[in-house]
């Protein structure tokens, strides 16, 4: 259980005092070998007390540049607060991080079984951990996210709408753009949500992939949520970013019109016109070369970098309508 009582906290039965750093197994069963798995919970508490931030990552085992944002945080130190309690989850899905597969081993992904069941599949019962024993603690989440499916997004964070707390927390950040997107039913981000736990959503890069663009993107803005909170441990600075945040009400898909081998070149984050070309479909022969035409204007925030692509599939998101 999970609790805070005269500002000793107390996680999965173990109590943290104020100036404390503590490491707790996040264990949920064994490999199918009997061998153990250790999911450390890494917590720094300032002797003053504060804000409880949680920083999670490795919902899906094949996002592995969240992963390197939270480990970052913890091997700079930057996890070690001025004031309150920073918590960081390196890897949720353990058992997918260890082959590279999105899902558990029960073929369930992480992020639909929320809140969980505590005698449900494996992912259900990582879930209801996470939501019962963790989470009711904290004030606010931040859970790294990558693209998919060779799928590349630009740096964003994804919030629901008419939420002023989320806006301010996402202006915090300062990630290059905001998406309003709803909270999928059985997400993480929506349980937290049901619980009143603010969450960012950090989505950038794809998946079995590290990018230090990325990486520092989120590294910055998990800076400037600390420092925005109070709590950024004075060893550090959170700078400013170079442009302003794109607030996105609306965006769309433009899907592939004929299958073949595909090159896009247009850099992602960029502001296109309509009809503008953003890259080709071609076949193995040298016989056809088919140019992908911007169907509408906006920012690309994602580009799909699979070499092959088939009718219908995504090839580009982008903004049709920007928050004014």
């Amino acid at each position: 259980m999970t609790s805070i009582s005269n500002n000793i906290l107390t996680i999965l039965n173990t109590k943290i005092y104020p100036g404390e750093s503590k490491e707790i197994d996040f264990d949920v069963a064994n490999l199918h070998t009997s061998s153990p798995i250790n999911v450390p919970i890494i917590i720094e508490r300032a002797k003053k007390p504060g804000p409880i931030v949680l920083f999670t990552a490795g919902i899906h085992g094949d996002e592995v540049n969240g992963v390197e944002i939270v480990r970052q945080l913890i091997a700079s130190g930057i996890n070690k607060p001025k004031i309150g309690t920073v918590i960081c989850i390196p890897v949720i899905n353990i058992f997918g991080f260890i082959n590279l597969k999105r899902e558990f081993p029960d073929g369930r992904d992480l992020n639909r079984v929320f809140p969980g069941s505590v005698d449900g599949s494996l992912a259900s019962r990582v879930a209801h951990k996470l939501i019962h024993d963790i989470v009711p603690c904290v004030d606010c989440v931040i859970d790294f996210h990558t693209g998919g499916s060779g799928r590349y997004n630009a740096p964003q964070i994804r919030i629901s709408k008419e939420n002023r707390h989320l806006n301010e927390l996402a202006k915090a950040f300062a990630a290059p753009f905001v998406l309003y997107s709803k909270n999928l039913n059985k997400s993480f981000r929506n349980s937290c949500y049901k619980l009143g736990k603010p969450m960012l959503l950090f989505e950038g890069g794809k998946s079995f992939h590290i990018d230090e663009n990325i990486t520092n993107h989120g590294i910055n803005g998990a800076k400037r949520i600390l420092k925005h909170l109070g709590m950024l441990n004075v060893k550090f600075t959170a700078s400013k970013p170079k442009k302003d945040t794109v607030f996105i009400n609306e965006s769309r898909w433009q899907r592939a019109s004929i299958s073949g081998m595909f090159r896009a070149t247009i850099a992602i984050s960029s502001h296109v016109k309509k009809g503008e070309v953003l890259g080709n479909i071609t076949d193995p022969y040298g016989k056809l070369n088919h140019e992908v035409k911007a169907s509408n204007s906006g920012y690309i925030i994602n580009v799909n970098e699979s070499p092959i692509v088939y009718q219908g599939d995504a090839l580009f998101h982008i903004t049709t309508k920007l928050k004014r």
